[in-house]
């Protein structure tokens, strides 16, 4: 495979998975502020755009959080140049490049989704039309996926593919439970009150975690248990160890078909050690941000290390 189709795949993948995160996040934001007052609610939406990157751009531009305004600018601002009708049409442009390596359900999906969203964002978006949104960034990510599942040969395409989603899934959770963790309670005093449980049930919303874990924990909401589950639980699909579960298991396909390993592989291989064996104890123990930390940049260095090695080019 030519590194640029190679390249092209990754960040396709990337940027589907990048764009229904930050709709699950707007969207677990939106049901947070509606319970709250408008000081908590500005706090809410601080945390997702500083979760996201995006507060100093945002604060350049605005002086307040109403949450409409907040949401137009993730979503479709022309001042925010990674905005999410940008990430869709960034897939399309790199799904169109790479026509050849896709199947005929998978590109129109790509490419129907963004007609969909490209006619919903065109329009600055309100409390009315907010939710609408949202559900179909969510819906084309999961048209495009669900193609990719049941149409494409399980090849090199596949392996980058699978590769592009899970790292960017990876980056996503550990960015939430981090931002969420030290940014958003405001003091000791609040562990375990309303309040502390509201934002531990809002970091497991955000992820689409929350259902899943109520049903693995009775109802048990602390941060210990949270952690625990959204880094090491391995059953679900959006935890650290799942997916570098995965990505360890399409790098293995990608080295067994080209015969050879990379530096990707060692980059893999020291990210397994940081997460084989560790107890949420550990964690603790090192530090919940330290680890997050050291998680993310670990997971930066693996892309480097993929694009190095399979020969992306920009």
């Amino acid at each position: 495979m030519l590194g640029r189709v190679a390249h092209g795949i990754f960040w396709m993948y990337r940027y589907l998975e990048r764009a229904e995160n930050t709709a699950r996040l707007l969207a677990a934001g939106q049901r947070m502020t509606l319970t709250r007052g408008k000081d908590m609610a500005d706090q809410e939406w601080r945390s997702i755009l500083t979760t996201l990157g995006l507060r100093q751009a945002y604060e350049a531009c605005h002086d307040d959080y109403e949450g409409a305004q907040v949401c137009d600018f993730v979503l479709r601002s022309k001042n925010n140049p990674e905005n999410v009708m940008a990430m869709v049409e960034s897939a399309r442009t790199n799904a169109r490049a790479c026509r050849s390596a896709l199947t005929a359900e998978v590109w129109e999906a790509v490419n129907e989704g963004w007609m969909t969203l490209r006619d919903l964002l065109a329009r600055p978006v309100r409390d009315s039309n907010l939710n609408t949104s949202l559900a179909a960034i969510r819906r084309e990510s999961t048209l495009a996926r669900g193609a990719t599942h049941g149409s494409m040969l399980r090849n090199e395409t596949y392996s980058f593919a699978r590769l592009g989603t899970f790292l960017e899934r990876a980056d996503n959770t550990a960015r939430i439970l981090d931002v969420k963790y030290y940014l958003l309670l405001p003091s000791l005093s609040y562990v375990g009150t309303p309040l502390d449980t509201g934002q531990w049930d809002n970091v497991l919303r955000s992820l689409s975690a929350e259902r899943a874990y109520r049903w693995l924990n009775s109802g048990r909401m602390d941060a210990r248990s949270i952690a625990d589950f959204l880094i090491l639980d391995d059953r679900f699909p959006r935890s650290l160890v799942f997916c570098y579960s995965r990505m360890r298991q399409n790098l293995a396909e990608l080295a067994q078909l080209h015969g050879a390993e990379g530096t990707c592989h060692e980059a893999m291989r020291a990210a397994d050690i940081r997460l084989t064996g560790k107890t949420v104890e550990d964690i603790f123990e090192q530090g919940l941000h330290q680890f997050l930390l050291e998680f993310t940049a670990g997971n930066q260095a693996l892309a480097g290390a993929i694009a190095e090695d399979y020969r992306f080019v920009a």
